[in-house]
């Protein structure tokens, strides 16, 4: 299927390793002309040399204060115009009871409020040309326990929500991706092979982790003309894991 996006501009932040590198991936074999953004300089130069076409490579902590208006600015500068925002950075944060003032900020700071202040900065160039598309790799909303991290993301899906009220005359979707078990480096250092092996067994329908081109495709999807009429939608990409309707 053609899905339109040769030509588009994209930024996709947390691009160096699993989804993010993913995502990508997959828009720059579309023939969409990328921004991206993460800690890892070395890693992104060498996603570069693998795509073996000419990227914006933005090095920047997330956690700095004036990180959105610097990733704005150089996405900007970069690209000429940003059609499609990939708002992927974030980590989990998982917390006992006495967890502190410190910590919590943390954790929302990196997986929602940057995110917001990044995509703001971006909208009104999307606004001037009637289209945009937003896409937001959040996170499920079962908690086994208190993680800053998915409090976060529940405040992603609601204010995504609301955005893409907004901002749909404008042209502009506006959409969220919670991912499943999805393999990267994050999954590899937390989960052991014999838990991965038998939480595929006996929690996820489909019987395996996902792999990121699971996620990319997607976003790949939502981010084309062919997904005009998608938006304020939260879309799992779990195999089937989640228990929940909604």
């Amino acid at each position: 299927m053609d899905l339109g996006i040769a030509g588009k501009t994209a930024l996709v932040t947390g691009a160096s390793i699993g989804i993010g590198r993913g995502i990508a991936t997959a828009l720059a074999k579309e023939g969409v002309r990328l921004a991206v953004v993460a800690r890892r300089r070395n890693l992104l130069e060498e996603l570069q040399k693998e795509l073996k076409t000419a990227l914006v490579i933005i090095e920047c902590d997330f956690m700095q204060e004036d990180a959105p208006t610097k990733i704005a600015e150089a996405a900007l500068k970069g690209l000429g115009a940003v059609d499609i925002l990939v708002n992927n950075a974030g980590g989990s944060r998982k917390f006992t009871l006495d967890a502190s003032e410190e910590q919590w900020e943390e954790a929302l700071t990196l997986n929602f409020t940057r995110q917001r202040q990044l995509t703001h900065k971006l909208l009104t160039q999307m606004m001037a040309r009637n289209w945009g598309r937003i896409v937001n790799i959040t996170g499920k909303s079962e908690p086994e326990g208190i993680n800053g991290a998915f409090c976060a993301k529940a405040a992603m899906h609601s204010w995504a929500k609301g955005l893409s009220r907004e901002v749909g005359k404008h042209g502009i979707t506006v959409n969220s991706i919670p991912p499943g078990r999805i393999m990267s480096e994050q999954i590899l250092r937390n989960y052991p092979p014999e838990y991965r092996q038998k939480q595929s067994e006996e929690e996820i329908p489909v019987g395996e982790y996902g792999q990121p081109d699971d996620i990319a495709n997607l976003v790949c999807f939502l981010a084309s003309p062919r997904a005009r009429y998608i938006t304020g939608a939260v879309i799992p990409v779990d195999g089937g894991l989640r228990r929940y309707q909604f």
